[in-house]
C-alpha cells in the first residue's frame, strides 16, 4: 500500500520509483513493537474474564468490549502522530510515516478485530494451556497478575 502511494504519487504524495530500502525492514520493527502494545493490553482484559470463572468465548467478547474503546483511541493518536511526518522535508520519513500508519491502523483493526478473537474462539481452552515446566514455574513462585 505504501509502495502504491509513493510510487503512483497519489494523495499529494512525491512520487517516487520506489521505497527506501531500510523502510521495510523499520516498518516491520516499529509496526510489530506497537502491535505487541495493543495485543498485550487485549489479552490482558480478556484473561482478567477468564481468571474471573468466565467461559472462553464469554473471555474473548468482554476483554474485547472492555479494551476497544482505549485502544482504539490509542491507535488514532498514534496514526496521527505518523501522518504528522508526511509534512517533513525528507522523503525517507514521510514514507516511514505512511508505512507506519498503515501498519498501526491495519492492526489496530483487522487484527483487534478479527484475527485476535476469532483464534482465540477457535482454540477455546487451549488458549490457556502451558508447558508442565511453565507451569511449575507458574506454581513455585506463584505469579499472578
Amino acid at each position: 500500500m505504501t509502495a502504491w502511494l509513493f510510487e503512483g504519487g497519489h494523495l499529494g504524495l512525491p512520487q517516487v520509483n520506489g521505497l527506501e530500502t531500510f523502510i521495510v525492514a523499520c516498518m516491520l520493527a516499529f509496526g510489530f513493537g506497537l502491535a505487541m502494545d495493543y495485543e498485550v493490553f487485549l489479552l490482558a482484559r480478556i484473561k482478567e474474564y477468564w481468571e474471573a470463572g468466565h467461559d472462553n468465548n464469554e473471555a474473548v467478547a468482554r476483554g474485547l468490549q472492555r479494551s476497544g474503546r482505549i485502544i482504539t483511541s490509542a491507535a488514532a493518536i498514534i496514526i496521527a502522530v505518523f501522518l504528522g511526518f508526511v509534512s517533513g522535508e525528507m522523503l525517507a520519513i514521510k514514507e516511514l510515516g505512511v508505512a507506519l500508519a498503515i501498519m498501526v491502523a491495519t492492526d489496530a483493526t483487522l487484527v483487534r478485530l478479527l484475527l485476535v478473537p476469532s483464534t482465540m474462539t477457535v482454540l477455546g481452552h487451549w488458549n490457556w494451556w502451558a508447558p508442565r515446566p511453565l507451569r511449575k514455574v507458574y506454581e513455585r513462585f506463584q505469579l499472578h497478575h
